[in-house]
């Protein structure tokens, strides 16, 4: 069990920093896309800073919840079963 912590930790510390990485690149290119796209209208809204933090966040939830799924579910397979099939 403690095997499957470690490994679990693990891949889930290198899946958010990927995802953490993409956040960062992915926010200032919307904000300027939302920005221009905006522009063009006469009213408009102000772009806030909660949308992107609200978005990350939940990129971030999903993110977890795959990683830990995957690798709960790898961990408690049966290798000879998998080994058969291949």
């Amino acid at each position: 069990m403690l095997l499957l912590q470690i490994s679990l930790l693990y891949y889930l510390k290198i899946f958010l920093k990927l995802v953490v990485l993409s956040l960062v690149i992915a926010s200032p290119v919307a904000w300027f896309a939302m920005y221009k796209w905006l522009e063009g209208f006469n009213y408009h809204t102000p772009i806030s800073l909660w949308i992107f933090i609200m978005a990350g966040l939940l990129a971030l939830v999903i993110a977890f919840m795959t990683v830990s799924y995957q690798a709960i579910r790898a961990a408690l397979s049966n290798p000879a079963k998998s080994l058969r099939t291949e």
